[in-house]
């Protein structure tokens, strides 16, 4: 669905998938939007069925175009074929060329001349309506929808919208004929509609974050929005500051002080963010930042999806600085990656960094609700020296690499915590010694964590390995589905733990694998060179990359599987 901004499309497709949610279905919402604050094109992509949806599809069913006013700026965005059925308004002129030469079928319906026929109606309700007639939809789930929204604001706008719902579904009836939506399958699964952000948001509350400060920045704003409601309730504190290098040094801050602290935002506010980044890794501060990837470099596109900021997060810290980055692969993993994070940097004391992006933070989906995991973030604590004249050592070269963790003044544990190498004491320190065992150290305790299976989600068997990350997940298993009903068998390797390597689970993984397909949403196939760069892979992958904003296609993945089954 799409149109100018103001049209209402972002709308209707809201109204449209919490109807689903209500009607039994499965289903996805991404969109597209140009780079203005307000106004200009808008594009509200839905995919809906009866079994859960990670994926956008090959092409769209049904384009249905409110106006025309700037849409063919989406056209790479849109793939149509002659089996899609284009709705316009008549009134909104001639149909773009770019999208009559795709073939497609294309049908008029008068959407702003049935809402002037109906006081307070309007052409995105009209809209609504004849969508869910065409694919089979149930009208009383959108009645309910309506209900829910409008009634308790304004009755008259609640009755207008339903009328005109009704009106867009009877003129359905002079559009032909479409693909049917399958009906859905009852299942006792209590179901969620939520979007990444908002899931990330609550991963950090589950994992136990009391403070965040952070900036706003497309497209991480919905997580500092959901925080900002979420973190009061729960007795923690949130802060907006006035850029991403006082958001960062405020977490460090607040972490020092006692509270697990989270900021989020994206590739240039990350960027801002490296020097202190690098303070919370030599202070073994924890911190945790939710990166929601767009397009790079520099400003870039700031409401597109891209993969891109993965060498940043790995290797963008100077000097010698390992540290956490964490990936979800879902909508719903964003809640548990999240959540993840926070337990592994309190744990580890350490920087986490969560490279979500934007397809996943700014979709919402209908999916059946995430367990909920008892991954609680605790620091070890400290205890002072009980002989006298014994130093308290902050910084113990201990056999796991993790140190006692006071918080200020706590009786006997006082030392200093800043950016300097230092001695097991705190002490500053310039002696190749201290800094060799200092090194060894905040290394030990991240290559020796247990982090069980987590460390990347493996599903199915054969001799082809198609290995992703983020949101390419979910197209990547469903061309995995369709090469297995061709006769071609191949298993998914998501990472969810990009850094530190776990070289032996990889080795395991790929046991008996005899191709490798690596698929990344990258100009410089960054997620490929890591792969090959970390770990001893069996065989020389191939590699499916292009940059954003085009995503991932589960077509495209597919084909280029059955070519290496052959």
């Amino acid at each position: 669905m799409c149109g100018s901004g103001g049209a209402g499309v972002m709308t209707a497709a809201n109204m449209f998938i919490d109807a689903a949610a209500e009607a039994g279905f499965y289903a996805l919402f991404g969109r597209s939007s140009g780079p203005q604050i307000r106004g200009g094109e808008a594009a509200a992509l839905l995919r809906l069925g009866a079994e859960p949806i990670t994926s956008v599809d090959d092409t769209f069913d049904i384009m249905l175009a409110v106006d025309w006013q700037g849409v063919q700026r989406f056209a790479a965005e849109l793939p149509l074929s002659k089996s899609t059925l284009i709705i316009c308004d008549p009134s909104a002129g001639d149909v773009p060329d770019v999208y009559v030469k795709s073939g497609a079928r294309i049908a008029h319906l008068p959407m702003k001349d049935l809402a002037k026929a109906i006081p307070g109606g309007r052409p995105n309700m009209i809209a609504l309506g004849a969508v869910a007639a065409l694919i089979g939809f149930p009208v009383g789930p959108l009645t309910e929808i309506l209900g829910k929204s409008l009634k308790k604001k304004r009755a008259d706008a609640y009755e207008a919208s339903v009328a005109a719902v009704k009106s867009g579904a009877e003129a359905a009836a002079s559009l032909g004929e479409t693909k049917k939506l399958a009906a859905p399958t009852a299942k006792d699964v209590k179901r969620w509609t939520i979007a990444g952000n908002a899931a990330a948001g609550l991963g950090a509350i589950r994992g136990g974050i009391r403070f965040c400060a952070a900036y706003p920045i497309t497209p991480a704003t919905e997580v500092l929005e959901y925080l900002s409601s979420a973190l009061p309730k729960t007795g923690g504190v949130f802060v907006q500051a006035e850029d991403e290098l006082a958001s960062i040094n405020m977490c460090i801050g607040a972490s020092y002080g006692g509270e697990p602290s989270i900021t989020a935002t994206s590739g240039p506010g990350l960027a801002l963010m490296i020097e202190g980044l690098g303070l919370s890794m030599a202070s073994e501060t924890p911190v945790v930042v939710v990166d929601v990837q767009r397009v790079g470099p520099s400003t870039g596109i700031a409401t597109k999806c891209e993969q891109s900021d993965l060498n940043i997060a790995v290797y963008g810290l100077h000097g010698d600085a390992p540290h956490l980055v964490v990936a979800p692969n879902s909508i719903g993993d964003c809640l548990l990656a999240t959540q993840w994070a926070v337990y592994l940097a309190e744990a580890l004391q350490s920087p986490c960094i969560v490279l979500s992006d934007q397809a996943l933070g700014q979709s919402r989906a209908i999916i059946d609700a995430p367990a909920d995991v008892a991954f609680v973030g605790k620091r070890l604590e400290a205890v002072a020296p009980t002989v006298e004249g014994e130093v308290f050592k902050r910084y113990a070269n201990t056999a796991s690499g993790v140190s006692p963790m006071p918080v200020p003044g706590q009786p006997g544990c006082q030392y200093t915590a800043d950016g300097l190498e230092h001695t097991e004491t705190g002490t500053p320190s310039s002696q190749a010694s201290d800094h060799s065992i200092q090194l060894d150290k905040r290394l030990r305790k991240l290559t020796g964590f247990d982090y069980g299976n987590h460390w990347a989600t493996i599903e199915g068997e054969g001799d082809i390995a198609v290995v992703t990350w983020g949101s390419c997940t979910g197209a990547a298993r469903e061309a995995i589905t369709r090469a297995r009903a061709d006769g071609v068998n191949a298993k998914l390797i998501s990472l969810r733990l990009v850094y530190p390597t776990r070289p032996e689970h990889m080795a395991e993984a790929l046991k008996g694998v005899k191709k490798i397909l690596v698929v990344e949403q990258s100009h410089l196939g960054q997620f490929t060179r890591y792969l090959r760069g970390e770990y001893d892979l069996p065989v020389k992958p191939e590699q499916l990359s292009r940059p954003g904003p085009l995503p991932m296609r589960p077509g495209e993945i597919h084909t280029r599987l059955l070519s290496m089954g052959k």
